[in-house]
């Protein structure tokens, strides 16, 4: 075996992928949307239809980007839940005056009913992914994830 080779072979062994922060992450957030599915009422709405109509409340009418940029869900995703929450009727979609191109979201009447009654549930839903983590780690937690994003 070549030294390159050697050295190689000692960076791998040494590499496991279960301590890494990408999959800890990842396994944290599967977490989270497993709790999110055991708290709602509606089982065909996910964590990200969720967060997306509370970002188009939140908004009022608002257009694609405005969107991403709230969820920092990438548009092709968000193509995809859009789609389906107006097949849900959960939105309206419309066409922006000035750009006929631009297309506006709103919260149908449904849509509203399903966010107003779910947002209540979300706090239940943190507390829950939180666990055992005690006041102090959750404050840190939160300031880290932040930390990291930024």
């Amino acid at each position: 075996m070549s030294p390159e080779q050697a050295k190689d072979a000692d960076a791998l062994g040494s590499y496991h992928f279960s301590e890494q922060v990408g999959h800890l992450l990842r396994r944290a957030y599967q977490h989270h949307v497993a709790i999110f599915q055991q708290h709602i009422s509606d089982s065909q709405l996910t964590a990200a239809q969720f967060v997306t109509m509370c970002a188009i409340q939140e908004h009022g009418t608002c257009s694609l980007s405005d969107i991403v940029k709230t969820t920092a869900i990438d548009q092709a995703t968000i193509r995809g839940i859009i789609e389906r929450l107006k097949l849900r009727e959960l939105i309206v979609l419309s066409h922006d005056a000035a750009d006929r191109r631009k297309v506006l979201v709103t919260l149908s009447d449904a849509g509203a009913s399903l966010v107003k009654s779910t947002v209540p549930h979300a706090a239940d839903i943190s507390e829950a992914t939180f666990g055992k983590l005690n006041p102090a780690e959750r404050v840190a937690i939160m300031f880290l994830l932040r930390k990291m994003i930024d």
